[in-house]
Protein backbone atom coordinates (compact mmCIF):
# COMPACT_ATOMS: atom_id res chain seq x y z
CA UNK A 1 0.00 0.00 0.00
CA UNK A 2 1.33 3.39 -0.99
CA UNK A 3 0.52 6.94 0.00
CA UNK A 4 1.51 9.20 2.87
CA UNK A 5 4.08 8.00 5.35
CA UNK A 6 2.64 9.46 8.53
CA UNK A 7 4.61 12.24 10.12
CA UNK A 8 7.62 12.24 7.81
CA UNK A 9 6.79 14.63 5.01
CA UNK A 10 7.33 11.94 2.36
CA UNK A 11 4.65 10.76 -0.06
CA UNK A 12 5.28 7.52 -1.95
CA UNK A 13 3.57 7.38 -5.36
CA UNK A 14 5.44 4.40 -6.81
CA UNK A 15 7.30 1.49 -5.16
CA UNK A 16 10.68 2.65 -6.44
CA UNK A 17 10.51 5.82 -4.35
CA UNK A 18 10.58 3.75 -1.16
CA UNK A 19 14.19 2.77 -1.88
CA UNK A 20 15.14 6.48 -1.90
CA UNK A 21 14.04 6.94 1.71
CA UNK A 22 15.53 6.27 5.13
CA UNK A 23 12.81 4.85 7.35
CA UNK A 24 13.37 7.06 10.39
CA UNK A 25 14.58 10.21 8.60
CA UNK A 26 12.45 13.33 8.77
CA UNK A 27 12.24 16.68 7.03
CA UNK A 28 13.99 19.34 9.12
CA UNK A 29 13.52 23.09 9.01
CA UNK A 30 17.00 24.52 9.56
CA UNK A 31 16.27 28.26 9.40
CA UNK A 32 13.56 30.76 8.51
CA UNK A 33 13.50 34.50 7.80
CA UNK A 34 13.89 34.92 4.04
CA UNK A 35 11.50 36.56 1.59
CA UNK A 36 12.28 34.28 -1.37
CA UNK A 37 15.00 31.71 -0.75
CA UNK A 38 16.75 30.39 -3.85
CA UNK A 39 19.90 28.94 -5.37
CA UNK A 40 21.46 26.59 -2.76
CA UNK A 41 25.06 25.49 -3.40
CA UNK A 42 27.10 23.12 -1.22
CA UNK A 43 30.80 23.69 -0.44
CA UNK A 44 32.26 20.39 0.70
CA UNK A 45 35.65 21.64 1.91
CA UNK A 46 34.07 24.07 4.37
CA UNK A 47 30.96 22.01 5.11
CA UNK A 48 28.65 24.93 4.44
CA UNK A 49 25.75 25.83 2.18
CA UNK A 50 25.31 29.17 0.44
CA UNK A 51 21.94 30.32 -0.83
CA UNK A 52 20.20 33.49 -2.02
CA UNK A 53 17.47 35.59 -0.44
CA UNK A 54 16.65 37.53 -3.60
CA UNK A 55 14.32 40.35 -2.41
CA UNK A 56 16.51 41.01 0.63
CA UNK A 57 19.52 41.40 -1.67
CA UNK A 58 21.71 39.01 0.29
CA UNK A 59 23.29 35.59 0.29
CA UNK A 60 23.18 33.43 3.40
CA UNK A 61 25.47 30.72 4.74
CA UNK A 62 24.47 27.61 6.72
CA UNK A 63 27.33 26.05 8.68
CA UNK A 64 26.85 22.29 8.86
CA UNK A 65 29.32 21.96 11.73
CA UNK A 66 27.20 23.89 14.23
CA UNK A 67 23.89 24.70 12.50
CA UNK A 68 24.46 28.45 12.52
CA UNK A 69 23.30 30.80 9.76
CA UNK A 70 25.05 34.05 8.86
CA UNK A 71 25.13 36.57 6.03
CA UNK A 72 27.56 35.45 3.33
CA UNK A 73 27.25 38.54 1.09
CA UNK A 74 25.17 41.71 1.24
CA UNK A 75 24.41 43.39 -1.08
CA UNK A 76 24.42 40.51 -3.53
CA UNK A 77 23.03 42.20 -6.66
CA UNK A 78 19.79 40.29 -6.00
CA UNK A 79 21.57 37.01 -6.60
CA UNK A 80 19.46 34.02 -7.65
CA UNK A 81 20.92 30.70 -8.77
CA UNK A 82 24.30 29.47 -7.53
CA UNK A 83 26.51 26.51 -8.23
CA UNK A 84 30.07 25.31 -7.68
CA UNK A 85 32.55 24.93 -10.55
CA UNK A 86 35.18 22.25 -11.08
CA UNK A 87 37.68 24.14 -8.91
CA UNK A 88 35.30 24.63 -6.01
CA UNK A 89 34.48 28.27 -6.80
CA UNK A 90 31.08 29.90 -6.43
CA UNK A 91 29.25 30.76 -9.66
CA UNK A 92 26.30 33.12 -9.25
CA UNK A 93 23.44 34.54 -11.32
CA UNK A 94 22.81 38.20 -10.44
CA UNK A 95 19.47 39.78 -11.28
CA UNK A 96 20.36 43.38 -10.51
CA UNK A 97 23.64 43.44 -12.44
CA UNK A 98 22.14 41.16 -15.12
CA UNK A 99 25.18 38.94 -15.24
CA UNK A 100 26.83 35.66 -14.23
CA UNK A 101 29.88 35.92 -11.96
CA UNK A 102 32.47 33.71 -10.34
CA UNK A 103 33.85 34.28 -6.84
CA UNK A 104 37.55 33.46 -6.92
CA UNK A 105 39.40 31.73 -4.11
CA UNK A 106 40.73 35.10 -2.93
CA UNK A 107 37.21 36.57 -2.77
CA UNK A 108 37.47 38.71 -5.90
CA UNK A 109 34.62 38.68 -8.44
CA UNK A 110 35.09 37.74 -12.09
CA UNK A 111 32.36 38.51 -14.62
CA UNK A 112 31.64 35.40 -16.70
CA UNK A 113 28.90 36.84 -18.89
CA UNK A 114 26.90 40.07 -18.93
CA UNK A 115 26.11 40.54 -22.62
CA UNK A 116 25.38 38.59 -25.76
CA UNK A 117 25.93 40.17 -29.16
CA UNK A 118 26.25 43.55 -27.43
CA UNK A 119 22.95 43.33 -25.56
CA UNK A 120 22.59 43.01 -21.79
CA UNK A 121 21.03 39.85 -20.47
CA UNK A 122 17.55 40.02 -18.91
CA UNK A 123 18.30 38.58 -15.46
CA UNK A 124 20.29 35.31 -15.37
CA UNK A 125 18.37 32.88 -13.20
CA UNK A 126 19.98 29.47 -12.75
CA UNK A 127 23.35 28.00 -13.65
CA UNK A 128 25.16 24.68 -13.95
CA UNK A 129 28.77 23.80 -14.81
CA UNK A 130 29.66 20.95 -17.17
CA UNK A 131 32.76 18.80 -16.65
CA UNK A 132 34.56 20.57 -19.51
CA UNK A 133 34.34 23.82 -17.56
CA UNK A 134 31.57 25.39 -19.64
CA UNK A 135 28.93 27.32 -17.72
CA UNK A 136 25.30 26.95 -18.81
CA UNK A 137 22.64 29.40 -17.62
CA UNK A 138 19.06 30.47 -18.21
CA UNK A 139 17.97 34.07 -18.77
CA UNK A 140 14.26 34.72 -18.12
CA UNK A 141 13.09 38.25 -17.36
CA UNK A 142 11.87 37.88 -13.76
CA UNK A 143 14.49 40.29 -12.43
CA UNK A 144 13.47 43.13 -14.75
CA UNK A 145 9.67 42.75 -14.67
CA UNK A 146 9.24 44.58 -11.35
CA UNK A 147 11.39 46.11 -8.61
CA UNK A 148 11.12 43.20 -6.16
CA UNK A 149 13.82 40.76 -7.29
CA UNK A 150 15.91 43.22 -9.25
CA UNK A 151 15.15 46.46 -11.09
CA UNK A 152 12.39 47.11 -13.59
CA UNK A 153 13.81 47.59 -17.08
CA UNK A 154 13.11 46.93 -20.72
CA UNK A 155 14.51 43.72 -22.15
CA UNK A 156 17.36 44.34 -24.55
CA UNK A 157 17.18 40.73 -25.72
CA UNK A 158 13.47 40.86 -26.46
CA UNK A 159 13.08 37.21 -25.44
CA UNK A 160 14.28 34.66 -22.89
CA UNK A 161 16.97 32.15 -23.89
CA UNK A 162 19.51 29.64 -22.60
CA UNK A 163 23.26 30.24 -22.98
CA UNK A 164 26.63 28.52 -22.66
CA UNK A 165 29.81 30.32 -21.60
CA UNK A 166 32.95 28.45 -22.65
CA UNK A 167 36.23 28.61 -20.70
CA UNK A 168 37.71 30.76 -23.50
CA UNK A 169 35.05 33.43 -22.87
CA UNK A 170 32.87 32.71 -25.89
CA UNK A 171 29.11 32.96 -25.24
CA UNK A 172 26.69 30.85 -27.29
CA UNK A 173 22.90 30.83 -27.31
CA UNK A 174 21.96 27.16 -27.08
CA UNK A 175 18.14 27.32 -26.86
CA UNK A 176 15.85 30.04 -28.17
CA UNK A 177 12.38 28.46 -27.99
CA UNK A 178 11.60 28.85 -24.28
CA UNK A 179 9.03 31.20 -22.77
CA UNK A 180 10.76 31.55 -19.40
CA UNK A 181 13.67 29.11 -19.05
CA UNK A 182 14.44 28.48 -15.41
CA UNK A 183 16.16 25.58 -13.60
CA UNK A 184 18.56 23.31 -15.45
CA UNK A 185 20.75 20.27 -14.77
CA UNK A 186 22.71 17.65 -16.67
CA UNK A 187 22.10 13.91 -16.53
CA UNK A 188 24.89 12.01 -14.73
CA UNK A 189 26.65 11.20 -18.02
CA UNK A 190 26.04 14.75 -19.33
CA UNK A 191 24.45 13.39 -22.48
CA UNK A 192 21.17 15.10 -21.60
CA UNK A 193 20.38 18.59 -20.36
CA UNK A 194 17.09 19.14 -18.54
CA UNK A 195 15.59 22.65 -18.56
CA UNK A 196 12.45 23.88 -16.81
CA UNK A 197 10.09 26.33 -18.50
CA UNK A 198 7.99 28.40 -16.08
CA UNK A 199 6.13 30.39 -18.71
CA UNK A 200 2.84 29.66 -16.95
CA UNK A 201 3.88 32.13 -14.23
CA UNK A 202 2.84 35.03 -16.47
CA UNK A 203 1.05 33.49 -19.47
CA UNK A 204 -2.29 31.73 -19.26
CA UNK A 205 -1.86 28.07 -20.23
CA UNK A 206 1.85 28.70 -20.63
CA UNK A 207 4.46 25.96 -20.15
CA UNK A 208 4.95 24.37 -16.74
CA UNK A 209 7.25 21.52 -17.58
CA UNK A 210 10.78 20.16 -17.83
CA UNK A 211 12.22 19.47 -21.26
CA UNK A 212 15.01 17.04 -22.09
CA UNK A 213 17.67 17.89 -24.69
CA UNK A 214 20.39 15.66 -26.13
CA UNK A 215 23.80 17.33 -25.80
CA UNK A 216 26.03 17.11 -28.86
CA UNK A 217 29.79 16.66 -28.71
CA UNK A 218 30.12 20.24 -29.98
CA UNK A 219 27.92 21.58 -27.17
CA UNK A 220 24.79 22.03 -29.25
CA UNK A 221 21.37 20.92 -28.02
CA UNK A 222 18.64 18.99 -29.75
CA UNK A 223 15.28 20.74 -29.93
CA UNK A 224 14.22 18.74 -26.91
CA UNK A 225 11.04 17.08 -25.76
CA UNK A 226 8.73 17.59 -22.80
CA UNK A 227 9.83 15.14 -20.12
CA UNK A 228 7.27 15.95 -17.41
CA UNK A 229 4.45 18.40 -16.71
CA UNK A 230 4.28 19.82 -13.19
CA UNK A 231 1.23 18.63 -11.24
CA UNK A 232 1.53 21.30 -8.53
CA UNK A 233 2.47 24.80 -9.58
CA UNK A 234 5.74 25.05 -11.51
CA UNK A 235 9.03 23.21 -11.72
CA UNK A 236 11.69 25.77 -10.80
CA UNK A 237 15.18 24.64 -9.75
CA UNK A 238 16.18 20.97 -9.56
CA UNK A 239 19.10 18.57 -9.22
CA UNK A 240 19.85 15.05 -10.46
CA UNK A 241 21.11 12.19 -8.30
CA UNK A 242 23.68 9.56 -9.31
CA UNK A 243 20.99 7.23 -10.64
CA UNK A 244 19.54 9.94 -12.87
CA UNK A 245 16.44 10.74 -10.83
CA UNK A 246 15.36 14.39 -10.93
CA UNK A 247 14.57 16.12 -7.62
CA UNK A 248 12.61 19.23 -8.55
CA UNK A 249 10.98 22.10 -6.72
CA UNK A 250 7.20 22.48 -6.96
CA UNK A 251 4.38 24.32 -5.20
CA UNK A 252 3.84 21.53 -2.65
CA UNK A 253 7.46 20.57 -2.03
CA UNK A 254 9.96 18.48 -3.96
CA UNK A 255 8.91 16.09 -6.74
CA UNK A 256 11.07 13.07 -7.54
CA UNK A 257 10.98 12.01 -11.20
CA UNK A 258 12.57 9.04 -12.91
CA UNK A 259 14.86 9.71 -15.89
CA UNK A 260 11.81 8.89 -18.02
CA UNK A 261 9.77 11.61 -16.30
CA UNK A 262 7.54 9.47 -14.05
CA UNK A 263 6.57 11.13 -10.76
CA UNK A 264 7.37 8.50 -8.13
CA UNK A 265 7.23 10.49 -4.90
CA UNK A 266 7.28 13.81 -3.10
CA UNK A 267 8.92 15.50 -0.16
CA UNK A 268 6.08 17.60 1.18
CA UNK A 269 7.05 21.09 2.36
CA UNK A 270 4.59 23.61 3.88
CA UNK A 271 5.88 26.37 1.59
CA UNK A 272 6.39 26.77 -2.14
CA UNK A 273 9.82 25.39 -3.00
CA UNK A 274 12.18 27.22 -5.37
CA UNK A 275 15.30 25.08 -5.59
CA UNK A 276 17.29 22.23 -4.08
CA UNK A 277 20.80 20.78 -3.96
CA UNK A 278 22.56 17.76 -2.54
CA UNK A 279 25.06 18.32 0.25
CA UNK A 280 26.62 16.85 3.34
CA UNK A 281 29.88 14.87 3.45
CA UNK A 282 28.32 12.01 1.45
CA UNK A 283 26.00 14.16 -0.70
CA UNK A 284 23.01 12.29 0.71
CA UNK A 285 21.31 15.29 2.29
CA UNK A 286 18.90 17.27 0.13
CA UNK A 287 18.85 20.97 1.03
CA UNK A 288 15.54 22.59 0.11
CA UNK A 289 14.84 26.31 -0.31
CA UNK A 290 11.22 27.03 0.61
CA UNK A 291 9.77 30.49 0.23
CA UNK A 292 10.98 31.79 3.61
CA UNK A 293 12.94 28.86 4.99
CA UNK A 294 15.77 26.39 4.52
CA UNK A 295 14.85 22.72 4.95
CA UNK A 296 16.74 19.46 4.57
CA UNK A 297 16.11 15.73 4.40
CA UNK A 298 18.56 12.85 4.54
CA UNK A 299 17.95 10.34 1.75
CA UNK A 300 19.13 6.89 0.69
CA UNK A 301 20.46 8.37 -2.56
CA UNK A 302 23.50 10.50 -3.36
CA UNK A 303 23.99 13.63 -5.41
CA UNK A 304 26.68 14.21 -8.01
CA UNK A 305 29.82 16.03 -6.90
CA UNK A 306 30.27 19.27 -8.85
CA UNK A 307 34.05 18.83 -8.82
CA UNK A 308 34.07 15.21 -10.00
CA UNK A 309 35.31 12.11 -8.30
Amino acid sequence: MYGMIDGTGFEVLAPSFQSCLIGHARVERLWTGARWAEGPAWFAAGRYLVWSDIPNNRMLRFDDTDGSVSVFRQPSNNSNGNTVDREGRLVTCEHLARRVTRTEHDGSITVIADRFEGKRFNSPNDVVVKSDGSIWFTDPDYGILIDYEGQRAESEMGACHVYRADPDGRITRVADDYVKPNGLAFSPDERMLYIADTGASHIKDGPAHIRRHAVGEDGTLSRGEVLAECTAGLFDGFRVDREGRIWSSAADGVHCLTPEGQLIGKILIPEMVSNVCFGGPRLNRLFICGTTSLYSAFLAVNGISPIGS
